[in-house]
């Protein structure tokens, strides 16, 4: 007998589909073990590893501190 994993699922408010740029039309999915956006209208798919490629934390060599001066 297999179980099934349960999954949760949330629409994103105000979210425009990357594909048919729809809004309103995103839901997020999430498992115990994963995670990932869907579009109910066009079926377009992105997992949280595919969104964590490349816009994830910076580079800590593109990182600067920023000291504010208040003027005198």
């Amino acid at each position: 007998m297999t179980t099934s994993k349960p999954v949760k699922k949330r629409f994103i408010a105000g979210a425009k589909c990357p594909k048919c740029e729809l809004v309103d039309k995103i839901v997020l999915l999430t498992t115990e073990d994963d995670e990932h956006i869907e579009c109910v209208n066009c079926g377009y798919k992105e997992s949280k590893s595919d969104l964590d490629q490349g816009t994830g934390a910076p580079d800590p060599g593109d990182v600067q501190a920023v000291k504010f001066i208040e003027p005198q």
